[in-house]
């Protein structure tokens, strides 16, 4: 059974992600309210782009967290793609990883957001999948931090109560790699990379 604290932090995580988007909604709404017309044209635009965004993370959660498949024939590189855009992070999906299982691409994508969170400056994520049975997922950059409290997470070396908003994504992700007879972990990292990889155990 799932513990409360962990749908708290999911919930908080989830929230967060989307406070950004659905405010910009809000705010373009308002400035359809002005006398001016390039006023207008702006909060249109503004009002466009940020439900475009709200859509494509909520998709990517959707997959990232759920259970069932990617709707509308969008693939998981896809939906990756969606949700770094805009961003400072670039990503290349190794074409044999779309012919894994849907669990094993949700599996990726899940690393890739944790690969995405050590590249503060930008950079490229790579995700490729590696044999028997695995996937990896590459980040590069001017600069790698790696939040060491998410990849204990990641391990399964924190409690629920230890839990934060921050390493709750790395939770998840281990309790999906364990749901799969596999586990993820940090496999190497320095000052401007660091390979996460999920296995079969």
């Amino acid at each position: 059974m799932i513990e409360l604290r962990v749908l708290e932090l999911l919930c908080a995580r989830f929230c967060h992600e989307m406070v950004s988007p659905v405010g910009a909604i809000g705010n373009g709404v308002e400035l359809l309210d002005e006398d001016d017309p390039e006023f207008v044209r702006e909060a249109i635009k503004l009002i466009g782009q940020s439900a475009r965004t709200a859509s494509r993370r909520l998709q990517f959660y959707r997959f990232a967290y759920g259970t069932a498949p990617t709707a509308s024939n969008v693939t998981p590189r896809e939906l990756l793609l969606w949700f770094l855009e805009g961003g400072k992070v670039a990503a290349d999906w190794e074409t044999a990883v779309s012919s894994l299982s849907p669990e094993w691409q949700r599996l990726a994508c899940n690393l890739a957001v944790i690969a995405a969170e050590a590249l503060p400056r930008g950079g490229r994520i790579a995700v490729r999948s590696i044999a028997p049975a695995g996937v990896e997922v590459e980040a590069s950059g001017e600069m790698v931090l790696v939040n060491r409290d998410a990849v204990a997470a990641l391990a399964g070396t924190v409690t629920a109560t230890e839990l934060t908003s921050r390493t709750i994504h790395g939770h998840v992700t281990a309790k999906f790699a364990e749901q799969m007879g596999a586990a993820a972990a940090l496999r190497e990292s320095g000052p401007s990379r660091a390979l996460f990889v999920a296995s079969e155990r």
